[in-house]
């Protein structure tokens, strides 16, 4: 299999096991800010909480996924899998006890209710039992039993909340002194939905105990602690991560900004959905194919042509979803309370492609073993992400939260890409990578910001089909090759 089919593939198949359950989930959103169901205040709740567990989520791993891939290739492959396996149980096992004997402290900390805080513990530790099982799906190349878990644990996530808000209400009212009365409580929409994530977590992790029964359980102390010292740093530039991608929302918490606010840019956040997509769906097929190609010749020149289509298609897409945002927020925001919020959306995409050429420019540091220059970048970008939202939002409110998360990604995207030229020089086609990307922007921005423009949709529709001609144009014969192939 030629290099470019089996780098298509990999993204293709890992793309289709992520983008479904992200399509599956994002369902959720209009689900939640659809009148009747939950009230501002509690979609922010929600919003808030769960941004508590992309942050939990970073430390319960501490690094150990990249550092599987980073050894699995190099070590004896059964005491990489085991010794990740028995590290990452034993560390999940003792949150668990933390957190919930302590669980009054952690819901004062993180600013919500002390009922929530059991759920919550849940479901940090079953997702942290997952971790090892997918890596090595991963790394086998079991795309199939990859996607099945994975679209089937968020299946049973959205489902359980749309009988959970929509279906329970109806039933318990509708039979009083029933089973569904019984197991109905009022006011309790925040809780349903985070009962719902323990449920299909464990689903999850009960289609994955097959794998927990075929390894070794042998754990090599040489290997964790070479294993550690590469995964330390990689959770520290995760926590700095998360605290870029997550953290405003915390932020406009605890700087008292009003919850309907909060609930607008989290509701209208959503539509960098498109691009969160792309992201994703490309890190998780090329993340091992970086490792396992690093040893070849060509690979500074590949790894420059897979950075330069990945900003022609993330270009493509950034202006495709600016053009349409009015479009597309009677699908994923179809409450028109919430549309005050839509004027964030082309800076948060435009964000979200700064964040994605980053990730692809972060393969410099990974291959190097300079794992902790990540976490110094990343920990660039959170300081500018802290301090930006606390200057900017006693100003521009969540306007000064959408800024801050740009600023910190594209500082990220630009710092990556001159410290990588000294420690791991890659021939990247910057002229041709800028023009596109600068083209793209400024065709977007006037395409949402001039209204005569916005609602009437004309001078969009050109500058995208006139965008991807002048793509074509210029990319014709290796795109032709890369469709033949």
């Amino acid at each position: 299999m030629s290099l470019h089919k089996k780098l298509l593939k990999d993204t293709a198949v890992y793309g289709i096991a992520t983008v479904v359950p992200r399509l599956f989930s994002f369902i959720l959103n209009p689900l939640y800010v659809m009148p009747g169901v939950m009230d501002m205040e509690k979609f922010a709740q929600v919003s808030i909480n769960f941004s508590w567990l992309v942050f939990f989520n970073v430390i319960l791993s501490y690094g150990m996924e990249t550092s599987f891939f980073r050894f699995y290739n190099t070590e004896d492959k059964k005491d990489v899998v085991s010794t990740t396996t028995i590290s990452l149980f034993w560390s999940s096992l003792a949150f668990l006890v933390l957190g919930l004997v302590f669980r009054g402290g952690f819901a004062w900390a993180l600013k919500t209710d002390v009922e929530y805080m059991p759920y919550i513990v849940w479901v940090l530790v079953l997702d942290a039992l997952t971790i090892a099982p997918f890596s090595k799906l991963r790394a086998d190349s079991r795309p199939l039993y990859y996607a099945v878990v994975k679209i089937g644990s968020v299946c049973c996530n959205v489902l359980l909340n749309f009988f959970f808000l929509l279906f329970l209400p109806k039933l318990a009212n509708a039979h009083p002194g029933s089973i569904w009365d019984d197991l109905f409580t009022r006011d309790f929409q925040v809780g349903y939905v985070f009962v719902a994530n323990v449920i299909s977590s464990l689903f999850a992790l009960l289609l994955l105990i097959p794998l927990y029964f075929k390894i070794s359980w042998h754990f090599n102390k040489t290997l964790w602690k070479r294993m550690m010292n590469y995964s330390i740093p990689v959770m520290f530039a995760g926590i700095a991560f998360a605290i870029n991608e997550v953290f405003d929302r915390p932020l406009l918490s605890y700087m008292h900004v009003a919850k309907d606010d909060i609930a607008k840019y989290s509701a209208c956040y959503k539509l960098a959905l498109f691009m969160t997509l792309f992201t994703t769906a490309f890190r998780l097929g090329i993340e091992p194919f970086f490792f396992s190609h690093a040893s070849k010749d060509n690979a500074r020149q590949t790894y420059a042509t897979i950075t330069k289509y990945f900003v022609i298609l993330g270009s493509v897409i950034l202006l495709g979803v600016v053009v349409f945002a009015d479009v597309l927020k009677y699908i994923l925001v179809p409450t028109a309370s919430y549309w005050e919020g839509m004027k964030i959306v082309p800076i948060i995409v435009l964000a979200n492609l700064c964040l994605g050429i980053y990730t692809n420019l972060s393969v410099w540091y990974k291959l190097a073993d300079r794992t902790k220059m990540g976490a110094y970048i990343s920990g660039i970008g959170a300081v500018i992400t802290i301090l930006f939202n606390i200057a900017l939002i006693p100003v521009w409110g969540y306007m000064g939260s959408a800024i801050a998360t740009l600023s910190a990604y594209g500082t990220m995207m630009l710092v990556s890409y001159i410290i990588g030229a000294k420690y791991y020089p890659i021939p990247y086609d910057v002229k041709t990578m800028g023009t596109y990307m600068a083209l793209a922007i400024v065709l977007s921005s006037i395409s949402f910001y001039v209204p005569v423009l916005r609602h009437t949709y004309v001078f969009g529709v050109v500058a995208l089909l006139g965008f991807i001609f002048f793509v074509y144009r210029n990319e014709k014969n290796t795109l032709l090759k890369l469709v033949k192939k």
